[in-house]
């Protein structure tokens, strides 16, 4: 049970992480219609962002903590929320009106050019990073068993609440997010009454990006180590997870990513490690025979 409980938090740690990439897919798809497979390359761009905006702190003698995770916070979130916006406005609009195939091709090469821009840039080493926030807590211990809660943990679950019922109170009273759901139900009518469309997918890609930075952040201070292919292991998982949950259900992506990571901490921790992957997405296919929609998803209903 002792260990049941510690496999429980980090699979919860886990989920997060990727509940929150999945946000990125959901949205996307909900107002477009398309899958955004560069999603997980933004990612990983933003953990980048992260070190190396930790390196340039510490260069300039920056190391008070809570200064510096502000400042790497606002900077990857800017700098990742851009990528966002670059490849959303360069590769996806002028291809908005064409067959579906075409902006599924483009984002599977867009993430390709990421990841290798990435390598020649930084390099096909891993990049590490030394631990920032340290310490926890204990819950209980018996057995010679200590269940452990890290200060990490915490600060990851907690914001991920909080950009949670943020992203929530955005998209259910503000102006952009009326917008998103207009265009969600019907582009082309939201268009005639007035609704900025193309701005309205532009910032949809840009707070997706947001997230992901932020994901990308958490990721790197909990496990202290990337390389450039992180991104397309996580964004294969969190499109598993939004699948899971239902394309186009940001409470679904949430709770899509959550089960993916607790599946995976889980079957790391009772069965094989090497299988860790087969097991999450077995449970999808599972889950897309006998669920089609996912958990939380709604039945597509065909316009015409």
């Amino acid at each position: 049970m002792d260990a049941f409980l510690q496999f429980f938090i980090n699979g919860l740690t886990l989920g997060a992480i990727y509940g929150l990439i999945a946000i990125g897919y959901t949205m996307v798809y909900g107002i477009i219609g398309m899958i955004n497979f560069a999603h997980g390359d933004v990612y990983m761009i933003g953990a980048f962002h992260t070190v190396i905006t930790f390196l340039i702190l510490g260069w300039l003698g920056i190391t008070w903590i809570p200064l510096a995770l502000a400042v790497v916070l606002i900077v990857s979130v800017v700098l990742t929320a851009m990528y966002g916006w670059t490849v959303e406005r360069i590769a996806y609009r002028p291809l908005r009106g064409s067959f579906r195939l075409a902006p599924l091709l483009t984002a599977i090469g867009m993430s390709i050019v990421l990841q290798n821009f990435v390598q020649i840039v930084q390099g096909a080493r891993v990049k590490p990073l030394q631990p920032i926030i340290r310490g926890g807590y204990s819950l209980f211990e018996k057995g010679g068993f200590v269940v452990q809660l890290s200060n990490i943990q915490i600060i990851i679950i907690v914001t991920t609440l909080a950009l949670m019922v943020a992203f929530t109170l955005l998209i259910s009273r503000t102006a952009l997010g009326r917008a998103q759901r207009a265009c969600e139900q019907d582009a082309r009518m939201a268009a005639l009454l007035g609704v900025n469309v193309d701005r309205t997918i532009s910032l949809t890609f840009v707070v997706g990006a947001a997230l992901a930075a932020v994901a990308g952040m958490m990721y790197l201070l909990y496990y202290g180590v990337i390389d450039f292919y992180i991104g397309f292991v996580a964004g294969v998982k969190a499109f598993t997870a939004a699948v899971l949950g239902g394309i186009g259900s940001l409470p679904g992506a949430m709770l899509g990513g959550l089960l993916i990571g607790m599946i995976e901490t889980f079957w790391s921790a009772y069965f094989s490690v090497e299988y860790k992957d087969v097991a999450a997405f077995s449970i999808l296919a599972i889950t897309l025979i006998f669920l089609p929609s996912g958990l939380l998803g709604k039945p597509e209903v065909e316009k015409v």
